[in-house]
């Protein structure tokens, strides 16, 4: 039986695969594996019944979606604050901040409309580990199959109501953290029609940048559309008209952030990482002078950190492996080129606001254009290439395939770098391949993916 949980929760087509009915079930059972470590201190402190934030991004399924869970969640014996429209990691702040005992984000990201997905947080805001994924999911097939759930009656229902302070507390939060303020900048938002669309702009403009937006008309029909982090040519054209210092683009559900330079140039997430990297190190907040990134982290990111004699510790693909590697290991800072960027002293997950504020923050301070900033790394070229209907699970093991790989390395020597990774959700191997020109990196990249349908293929 397939694992509901992916790596970010649990996501689907809302009302095929994500129905209310799933959501409703997920929740109660949330309810009861992220309510049971409460001590008797903590109920007779806080009140009799465990307390949930529950956020949402605008899509429009998100509102029965929100619905179902806040019924779950309410019949499980659970105080629900509902904050309605708020960034992932807004819910998780809250989460935190307001000591309630889990969160509930109905969000599926950077993905089409049609799709949605719920994601949950534990006490203090955290994501959830595999083993509590497990357990919630559990819980649930077991009573879908028929096990009746010990229900609360009466007093011991719980009680629903809106949150509206929680976007105040959440800006506040964001403009509270900046070492300066962004006065005299000019910055273009891509709020991705999502649910950055508010958040974002009042953020940059309290912390006094002058603020021009785009894709912040949410409709609950266009979050994503040609628009945000994955689209980014109608930032790029809006920075390039108005004048602007630069631009940041959002995802759905604002966890990422993106950015362009005055000229329309990406910055991606490796870039970012390298500047904050050496904004921190500069205020003596960079952990054992560590960052914390995956294995898809352009090698250019790693040659330009340690040549300021820094660290680069690389996980697997996926904002959580970050996040599990910088708690285990004391580090502040880590995150993805996707640009998922984690400030751990700030954030208990990706925030691409308060990415986007702080990258303007070093802009403001230091006076240097983006462009100069992001150039403290050289982003070496990089081919990717999807090889499908393949046995991925051979992928370390099959022999040919184990020789091209090293003599390959071989080739491309300390100036490039190989990575077969297989799909989590797919039947298929990422070929990924960076040397120091394009030409040579497709070259090595094409002859790789021959040999991985030569020897993995049916």
């Amino acid at each position: 039986m397939a694992r509901l949980f992916g790596t970010d929760g649990v996501r689907g087509v809302a009302n095929e695969g994500l129905t209310a009915e799933l959501a409703l079930g997920l929740s109660v059972a949330a309810a009861h594996v992220l309510t049971e470590a409460r001590t008797g201190a903590e109920a007779a402190r806080e009140g009799s019944r465990p307390v949930a934030v529950v956020g949402r991004d605008p899509r429009a399924s998100g509102e029965f979606l929100e619905a179902a869970v806040v019924a779950g969640l309410a019949s499980a014996g659970v105080d629900v604050l509902r904050v309605g429209v708020l960034p992932t990691p807004a819910v998780a702040y809250l989460t935190g901040s307001l000591g309630a005992d889990l969160g509930v984000m109905l969000s599926a990201s950077h993905n089409p409309m049609p799709d949605n997905g719920i994601k949950f947080f534990a006490r203090g805001g955290h994501k959830l580990a595999d083993e509590l994924e497990d357990r919630i999911e559990a819980l649930h097939r077991e009573h879908a199959a028929g096990e009746p759930w010990a229900r609360p009656t009466g007093a011991g229902v719980g009680r629903v109501k809106d949150y509206d302070e929680g976007f105040d507390n959440y800006v506040a939060h964001l403009v509270g953290v900046l070492p300066n303020r962004l006065d005299g900048l000019k910055v273009v938002i891509d709020g991705a029609h999502g649910a950055a669309a508010r958040v974002s702009p009042e953020a940059f403009a309290r912390a006094g940048a002058d603020v021009i937006t785009i894709g912040t008309d949410p409709d609950g029909l266009n979050i994503n559309d040609d628009c945000g982090s994955t689209h980014l040519a109608g930032l790029r054209d809006a920075v390039v008209r108005h004048g602007a210092d630069f631009g940041v683009a959002h995802d759905g559900d604002a966890d990422r952030c993106l950015a362009v330079d005055a000229a329309g140039h990406e910055v991606d997430g490796d870039q970012i990482l390298a500047v904050l990297a050496f904004a921190m190190k500069e205020a003596g907040q960079l952990r054992k002078d560590t960052v914390v990134a995956t294995v898809m982290s352009n090698l250019g990111f790693k040659l330009a950190l340690e040549g300021a004699g820094l660290e680069l510790v690389q996980t697997a693909v996926g904002d959580r492996y970050v996040l599990e590697e910088m708690k285990r290991g004391g580090f502040s800072l880590g995150g993805e080129q996707s640009g998922h960027v984690i400030v751990l002293d700030h954030a208990t997950t990706g925030d691409g606001t308060l990415t986007g504020l702080m990258l303007a923050a070093r802009v403001a301070a230091t006076g240097k254009p983006l462009a100069e900033l992001a150039g403290v790394m050289e982003r070496l070229p990089q081919v990717l290439v999807n090889v499908p209907d393949v046995d991925k699970a051979r992928v370390g093991t099959a022999p040919e395939l184990v020789s091209a790989v090293a003599e390959a390395e071989r080739e491309l020597g300390e100036t490039g770098r190989v990575l077969l990774r297989p799909s989590g959700t797919e039947p298929l191997v990422r070929v990924m391949v960076e040397a120091a020109d394009i030409e040579h990196a497709r070259a090595v990249a094409g002859r790789l993916a021959d040999v991985v349908k030569r020897a993995l293929g049916g």
